[in-house]
C-alpha cells in the first residue's frame, strides 16, 4: 500500500506520516528532506540559488542517501550526514528556491518514484510532502490532504524548532514558503479521491488513528468488491 500525505508547512505531515508508517509497518519517505538536502549541497558549493540551471545540475549530480525507516531519519549528501544540517534555519530560508526550480523537481520526483517502487515488495510506504497524490504517487491507495489553521501550524513548528528560530523566521517558513511553493504546486487542493483532515484541534495520536483506519478500509475495499 502507498499512502500519500499532502499539506502545507506545519500541518503535521512529517510526524503524522512517521506515526502511520510505524503503526502499519510501512516505509516512510520525507520528500521535503530531499529538497533540503539539495539546498544544503547547493549552498555548500557556493551556488547562486537563482541560477536555476546550475542548481538543477547540482541536484542531478548529487549522491543522495535517504533512509525510509520511520524510526531512524537519516540523510546523506555526497557521503556527508546532513540529517541535522538540513533542519538549520538557513536551509529553511532558502529551500523554496530549490523547491520551485522545475528541473530540480523533475529530478527529485524521479528519485522519489524509484524509492516508492523499491518499497512495494516490503509492503509499501507512507509518502509525505508536496503534490504527492497528484504528481509523485497518483496511484496511491489512500490520499490524504492534511491541513491546519495558520496559528496551529506556526505553534507546531515553533515547538519543533524550540529556540532555533525567531518569530520572524517562523512566519517566513510558514507563510512565505507556502506562497512560494503554491506557484508550482497544488498542495492546498485535494486531489481526486483524497480525504481532507483538518488537524487544528486534533492530537497527533488522533490524526494517526484516523489515517490508519482509512488505510485499513482502503486495503479491504477491493476484497469487499470482489466478494
Amino acid at each position: 500500500m502507498i499512502i500519500a500525505v499532502d499539506g502545507p508547512s506545519g500541518s503535521g505531515k512529517s510526524s503524522t506520516a512517521r506515526g502511520v508508517a510505524t503503526k502499519l509497518g510501512l516505509r516512510y519517505l520525507d520528500t521535503g528532506a530531499m529538497y533540503r538536502a539539495v539546498t544544503w549541497s547547493a549552498l555548500e558549493h557556493g551556488l547562486d540559488l537563482d541560477d536555476t540551471a546550475a542548481v538543477a545540475a547540482r541536484a542531478c549530480a548529487l549522491v543522495l542517501s535517504v533512509s525510509t525507516d520511520p524510526q531512524r531519519a537519516q540523510f546523506a549528501a555526497d557521503g556527508t550526514d546532513v540529517t541535522e544540517a538540513i533542519r538549520d534555519p538557513r536551509i529553511s530560508a532558502s529551500v523554496s528556491k530549490i523547491a520551485t526550480n522545475l528541473d530540480v523537481r523533475k529530478e527529485l520526483i524521479r528519485r522519489q518514484r524509484e524509492i516508492i517502487e523499491q518499497s512495494q515488495p516490503t509492503g509499501g510506504a507512507v509518502v509525505e510532502g508536496r503534490d504527492i497524490a497528484t504528481v509523485v504517487a497518483p496511484q496511491a491507495e489512500l490520499k490524504v490532504l492534511l491541513t491546519a489553521d495558520q496559528d496551529a501550524r506556526m505553534a507546531r513548528r515553533k515547538a519543533e524548532l524550540a529556540d532555533a528560530v525567531t518569530a520572524e523566521q517562523l512566519r517566513d517558513q510558514i507563510v512565505r514558503r507556502d506562497a512560494d511553493d503554491a506557484t508550482v504546486s497544488q498542495f492546498l487542493v485535494a486531489s481526486d479521491g483524497a480525504v481532507e483532515i483538518d488537524s487544528t484541534h486534533l492530537s497527533l495520536e488522533e490524526v494517526v488513528d484516523v489515517i490508519c483506519r482509512l488505510a485499513k478500509e482502503a486495503e479491504a475495499a477491493p476484497r469487499d468488491q470482489e466478494s
